[in-house]
């Protein structure tokens, strides 16, 4: 089966001219899909709204555009993949409301956190009932691929959940146990699971079973995807600590939370020992304990350890092995505008983490 082309798409389009168009379109119908299975006859006060807001503030349908354009570099068509793609997303957007209550956010997309607009048990519920209603569209897929797709689809998502979990789990508990001596293993070890399953590995796979009917294999796209979503966390990690009107979470939020960064994790290692010292003490405190003024000192220790410029010299090494990955995961297929949509992820994120 051919990818067909949308109608709507200019065939000399490239670079970023060619992911922005990408993911404007993929994104919109991913949204409108969305919006249908949040919708409902009887309106449910203190829950619609909360579960519409994350949704709707935009975001940048990176990981249904990817599910999209592996479906159809795959063979399949746009239509296929739509029920898909919206549980991406509302299963995305549902464990970002959980991350923000977990990790004290404050921000998200430039707006003031769920939970800081409506309260933890509200912006709980909401999370939990995302979560819920993304099961419709997997068990849509029962009509619309077969049974035998649709239960590989859940499988693969079973796993991703799994994953996502277990990575989840490590970033809290180093923080909860105070565990300070990590390696970058370790940190790779916990971006693998938390960050490229969900959003990477687990939309390519489920693009790729829906354009190839199940006869692809799954686990070939495992090692670009860990490669893209590993540079994607290391560059997000930076954006965190440089201000730049179009990030749409707190500054120095990772400060705050003491997350365990790969740029935690080389000031820590390069920095002196009384300022090791201070950095220990510095992550042994809650939330609530950490000033403004001891999180300016660490960053301005990040600065002076080159952490920040160690960590995108990681990240770019990373993206070269992503494109390594991409060309022999992708490398028999034809040349398509999805195709190339997918390769351009690697250098389109350094701008848009």
């Amino acid at each position: 089966m051919t990818p067909r082309p949308p109608e709507s798409f200019a065939p000399d389009l490239a670079g970023p001219a060619l992911m922005a168009a990408v993911l404007e379109e993929y994104g919109a119908v991913t949204r409108r899909s969305v919006s249908r299975y949040l919708s409902r006859d009887r309106p449910a006060p203190y829950l619609d709204d909360l579960m519409a807001d994350y949704p709707g503030r935009g975001g940048k349908m990176m990981r249904p555009s990817l599910c999209i354009a592996n479906t159809r570099a795959f063979g399949g068509q746009m239509e296929d993949a739509v029920q898909s793609a919206a549980a991406i997303e509302l299963l995305h957007n549902a464990l970002l409301v959980h991350d923000d209550i977990q990790d004290g956010s404050e921000t998200r997309r430039g707006r003031p956190t769920l939970h800081a607009l409506h309260g933890v048990p509200l912006a709980i519920n909401a999370g939990d009932a995302m979560l819920l209603t993304a099961l419709g569209p997997l068990l849509d897929n029962l009509r619309h691929l077969g049974d035998s797709v649709a239960r590989r689809i859940v499988e693969a998502t079973l796993s991703m959940a799994r994953e996502t979990a277990e990575g989840q789990a490590l970033e809290l508990g180093w923080r909860d146990a105070n565990v300070i001596d990590l390696t970058e293993a370790d940190y790779l070890t916990m971006v693998l699971k938390k960050t490229a399953w969900m959003g990477m590995i687990w939309p390519a796979q489920v693009g790729l079973l829906i354009g190839s009917r199940g006869a692809a294999d799954p686990e070939s796209v495992v090692r670009f995807g860990f490669f893209l979503g590993a540079a994607f966390q290391i560059e997000d990690d930076v954006r965190n600590l440089i201000p730049d009107g179009n990030y749409g979470k707190e500054l120095n939020g990772d400060l705050f939370e003491a997350k365990r960064t790969l740029i935690l994790l080389h000031a820590r290692r390069t920095c002196t020992a009384d300022e090791r010292r201070r950095l220990d003490a510095f992550l042994g405190l809650d939330r609530a304990e950490r000033s403004p003024e001891s999180v300016s000192w660490l960053a301005d220790l990040i600065a002076r350890t080159g952490s920040i410029d160690y960590a995108r010299t990681v990240a770019g090494a990373l993206a070269g092995a992503a494109t390594h990955e991409f060309s022999i995961a992708y490398g028999h297929l034809p040349p398509s505008r999805d195709k190339s949509f997918i390769e351009g992820l690697t250098p389109w994120l350094f701008q848009h983490a």
